[in-house]
């Protein structure tokens, strides 16, 4: 079960209080229904130093180009598109043209490829008519290197379509993999594991371009430290060196999205990014 946010300025404190608590110093906060942006940018604007501002997009709704600039013009900075959810090719011209504004605003552009779960939808036994032929990685080549300026982040791995989002993150140096999640869409390849998943996006994409994050999503579960340690753990099995581990779970999310107040973050937090949707 699920706790009421009661306000957005109540579940932005509540989620800054929980980052102190694990020591995260700042966090990506998603919007993850079309249309309720101002939430996040509302919590961005109270809290600055802690949260970079997301929000999804369907680029078939009316008016999208406009709901994109005034989200882009009031700081936010990665505008995330659900191919599987809202049924549209990344290769259509709305698309293009959401790339085009996203140049212009030094903005990310993030696309969920691969199995989409909606964890509430599950709860309540609904049935999600989400389709898998809008989410294959190889679709976004074209305009990642057509626009080579903005940052492109593939979530869960590619989410199933591993190899998939590996050649398209080989043959474009803007394309970003984050490592959020439980990643249960490895049980799809017999015998594969996170920590092979890990060496070979290491062996691809290098320590530069991968982005931690955890999928937190709700209270009381809050922030999902398991992930945190279990992928720690990975990391250090592998061997990786502090210092890439360090560009993994914080300065390659810092060099994405600058910092846009000064930070009074305290002494001792981890710098660690993750990534959540918010339920307001």
């Amino acid at each position: 079960m699920w706790d009421d946010p009661l306000s957005v300025d109540d579940l932005a404190d509540r989620w800054v209080s929980e980052l102190d608590r694990y020591g995260v110093q700042r966090a990506a906060l998603i919007a993850s229904v079309p249309g309720d942006e101002k939430s996040v940018a509302r919590a961005v604007k109270r809290h600055p130093d802690r949260f970079v501002g997301f929000f999804v997009l369907d680029p078939g709704a009316p008016n999208v180009l406009q709901r994109a600039d005034r989200a882009f013009e009031g700081k936010m900075q990665c505008a995330c598109l659900f191919p599987s959810m809202h049924h549209f090719s990344v290769s259509s011209p709305s698309v293009r043209k959401l790339f085009m504004l996203a140049s212009r605003y030094h903005a990310a552009i993030f696309i969920h490829c691969g199995v989409l779960s909606v964890g509430v939808r599950k709860k309540l036994g609904l049935t999600s008519r989400f389709d898998l032929r809008y989410s294959n990685p190889v679709e976004v080549q074209i305009l990642a290197l057509d626009f080579p300026q903005v940052p492109v982040i593939i979530p869960h791995f590619g989410g199933g379509f591993f190899r998939e989002a590996l050649m398209l993150a080989d043959m474009c140096p803007n394309v970003y993999l984050d490592t959020s999640s439980s990643n249960a869409w490895i049980r799809y390849v017999p015998g594969l594991t996170l920590d092979q998943v890990f060496r070979q996006a290491l062996d691809v994409l290098g320590p530069q371009r991968l982005l931690f994050g955890t999928d937190s999503s709700y209270f009381p579960r809050g922030w999902q430290y398991p992930i945190w340690q279990q992928q720690k753990a990975i990391l250090r099995r592998l061997k990786v060196s502090a210092v890439d581990q360090q560009q993994i779970f914080s300065k390659n999310f810092e060099k994405l999205f600058v910092q846009q107040a000064a930070t009074n973050a305290a002494p001792g937090r981890r710098p660690d990014a993750a990534q959540f949707p918010t339920p307001v």
